[in-house]
């Protein structure tokens, strides 16, 4: 379970590597994360946000992570 401020990062976590660098997590077509699902993600704090967002696709719930970066500023900007 993600408290509010995990859930504001993760709402902000780009990707950093790969056909996808630089979009937002929850913008990255849902097949990418289920091919990393079947292959493994990678280790560290990405592979838990990537594994968080296909669970969060999966059940059809991203659209929570797009209307949170729509009302809330990017903490890193503050």
């Amino acid at each position: 379970m993600l408290n509010p401020e995990e859930l504001l990062k993760l709402a902000y976590a780009k990707m950093y590597f790969g056909k996808y660098k630089d979009w937002y997590l929850s913008d990255v077509p849902e097949p990418y994360f289920v091919w990393f699902n079947k292959k493994g993600f990678p280790p560290g704090k990405t592979g838990e946000q990537m594994r968080a967002v296909f669970e969060l696709k999966i059940n059809g719930l991203e659209y929570l992570l797009k209307e949170i970066r729509r009302k809330y500023p990017d903490p890193k900007k503050k």
